[in-house]
């Protein structure tokens, strides 16, 4: 079958800059591209080779004009992030797009023609998202042995970031994350400056734990000396490792003077962590309260990794905004919740990818099955109990980053109707982390857009390697598949670090 994507474009027809496929889409993912321009087709076929296929993607090499529109035309379904409602789901409409903002939304206009400055792409055979919000990232994580932790703290690690970041925005369809732990301002600095190719950042910097909670790696044979290997000190992230309110207080100053945009601290101990158990807790009420004073008195939220009971409890309790895994929240939990107004990021997926993870430790499998056994009905409680449920992912291991679409897909078996499971990764997800001018498509809005071959609106299982044809973010598109959009490139972040030099 083809999957057609028909060009009308001003002047030449050529509306953007030459993109190399390796830069812009693998060629597996483009053979199906139909361009069309001056009113002849051109099929890829099977025996063009990349660099053919990249011309006739996106024309000779020359720069887009910034001033030109951009209309996604009669797009077959639409999901706008507004609501979890069947209003939120619109048919054969146009997605006007000027200046790396959404300009307009309205019904299709068969009247609309290619003109001066402004290309019309033909959507009539595809859906359209806002693109993904992934509200528990980890951009630093590469794995839980002890050689992926050694590695992510190597003096290089920019260079594995900057890999995350770009399969996290190209293949995942995140074009804004929420790192809870690890990245630094330094980090989403050099997004925002067009220096790495990502999803822009909102970030913690460091999870605040106990000495012996769930960010203090040491393990049983420890010494004083010995710095912890998940998340060490270092430019721009002080240690997570804090204990009395006095310490508290002091960390959470620093890490919003290193730029946070929010504080994360753990009120219970977790899976991978090597020396505590589930169903304990960590940190006391005094020190989790100094936590969100000073968190408050700096306008941030506060979220919290909380599995067990007692964490959890402990995280409502005491000014805690977003409960992160859940896993042993029952029905009264869910009251306290909802009272005192938190959100819920449940993490689904990686409890599943726990189970077949390699180089764990048999206690921190133990620990996994444990989770994996209470974790649906948890989030079910959620569900029915009226919490707003937020989409993260928590990919922790190399394998997850680029594929965290996978959330939606586990949250929707975990009880969650579909469009729940969208307003989660999109329009609420942005309510909630605080980026206000992205995660719905409306006028105004951020164009930051995915489009789909499948119905993935209905059907978020849909979801694979092939099914997503591109991944725009403020209007520019990053998998080269949509002729005459602008593209962002790898070759782009080179020009932005010489320029001028």
């Amino acid at each position: 079958m083809e999957h057609g994507l028909h060009l009308q474009s001003g002047a030449s027809g050529r509306g953007n800059r030459r993109t190399s496929i390796a830069e812009g889409c693998r060629p597996r993912r483009c053979r199906t591209i139909i361009a069309v321009r001056g009113g002849n087709r051109v099929d890829s076929g099977g025996g063009l080779s990349t660099r053919s296929l990249a011309w006739m993607i996106s024309g000779p090499s020359r720069p887009t004009d910034p001033t030109a529109m951009l209309v996604l035309s009669n797009i077959k379904k639409l999901y706008d992030g507004a609501s979890d409602g069947a209003t939120s789901v619109h048919a054969n409409v146009d997605l006007h797009v000027d200046a790396g903002r959404i300009a307009k939304l309205g019904p299709h206009d068969p009247s609309l023609t290619a003109r001066e400055r402004l290309t019309v792409i033909d959507g009539s055979e595809f859906t359209v998202t806002p693109g993904l919000i992934d509200c528990h990232g980890h951009v630093t994580a590469l794995g839980l042995d002890s050689a992926a932790l050694e590695l992510s703290n190597e003096p290089g690690a920019m260079v594995f970031v900057e890999k995350v970041l770009y399969r996290t925005l190209v293949d995942g369809g995140v074009t804004t994350m929420r790192d809870i732990g690890g990245a630094t301002h330094r980090m989403k600095r050099l997004v925002d400056e067009g220096v790495m190719i990502g999803p822009r950042l909102r970030i913690a910097i460091c999870m605040l734990s106990t000495s012996g909670g769930h960010a203090d790696f040491r393990g049983p044979d420890r010494c004083h000396a010995t710095i912890s290997k998940l998340w060490p000190p270092g430019p721009g992230r002080p240690s997570s490792i804090v204990d009395g309110p006095w310490e508290c207080r002091k960390r959470v100053r620093e890490i919003a003077a290193c730029g946070a945009d929010l504080i994360k601290l753990c009120t219970s101990p977790g899976v991978a962590s090597p020396s505590d158990k589930l169903e304990h807790r960590d940190f006391s009420a005094e020190e989790i309260q100094a936590i969100t004073e000073e968190a408050g008195a700096r306008g941030l939220r506060v979220a919290a990794h909380a599995h067990s009971a007692s964490g959890i409890g402990l995280a409502i309790d005491n000014g805690v905004h977003d409960i992160q895994h859940i896993s042993f929240m029952d029905e009264e939990l869910v009251e306290r919740a909802y009272a005192k107004g938190c959100t819920v990021t449940p993490t689904s997926w990686v409890m599943s990818e726990l189970q077949t993870a390699t180089g764990l430790s048999d206690f921190v499998r133990e620990k996994a099955a444990q989770v994996h056994e209470v974790h649906s009905r948890a989030v079910d409680f959620a569900r029915q109990g009226g919490l707003r449920i937020l989409m993260g992912t928590d990919a922790v291991m190399a394998g997850m980053h680029g594929r965290n679409w996978m959330e939606l897909v586990h949250l929707v078996r975990d009880g969650l109707a579909p469009l729940q499971a969208w307003y989660g990764s999109t329009g609420l997800a942005a309510e909630e982390i605080g980026q206000d001018d992205a995660g719905v498509l409306r006028e105004g809005m951020r164009a930051d857009f995915l489009v789909c071959r499948d119905d993935v609106i209905e059907r978020p299982e849909a979801w694979d390697s092939e099914t997503l044809v591109e991944v725009v973010k403020d209007g520019e598109g990053y998998r080269g598949a949509l002729a005459g959009l602008p593209q962002r490139t790898f070759a782009g972040t080179v020009a932005t670090v010489l320029q001028g030099r």
